[in-house]
């Protein structure tokens, strides 16, 4: 399950739980992007080359905005988890707690076999 201490899951779960782990990052506060990967879970593997899509798919759903500020003469691009983002985390915890019961019922199955 665990390679190099980076979560492996099948990757459309994966895509889903890191979409809602930057949105919970943002949750914190405005971010930009080396600093969304420093805040989330190591676990996940975020990477560059991951972030970068999923911050500009989520800004197409209008889960987060943008804006940009300048910082060390700099301009940098900072991320805002809007209303509509807030709303599909707590969508996902909702939807967790039917998974966790699938979950509880496939091990309940896999208990049974083993007996």
């Amino acid at each position: 399950m665990n390679v190099n201490g980076v979560i492996r899951l099948d990757s459309q779960l994966k895509k889903g739980l890191v979409e809602y782990s930057v949105l919970a990052t943002l949750r914190h506060g405005d971010s930009y992007g080396y600093q969304i990967i420093k805040d989330s879970p190591a676990l996940l593997g975020l990477t560059q080359s991951t972030l970068y899509p999923i911050l500009k798919r989520l800004e197409t759903d209008g889960r987060v905005s943008t804006y940009s500020q300048t910082h060390n003469g700099r301009e940098r691009k900072y991320y805002h988890v809007t209303e509509q983002g807030k709303q599909s985390i707590t969508q996902f915890l909702a939807d967790w707690e039917q998974l966790e019961t699938i979950h509880a019922y496939i091990q309940r199955s896999e208990q049974n076999e083993e007996e």
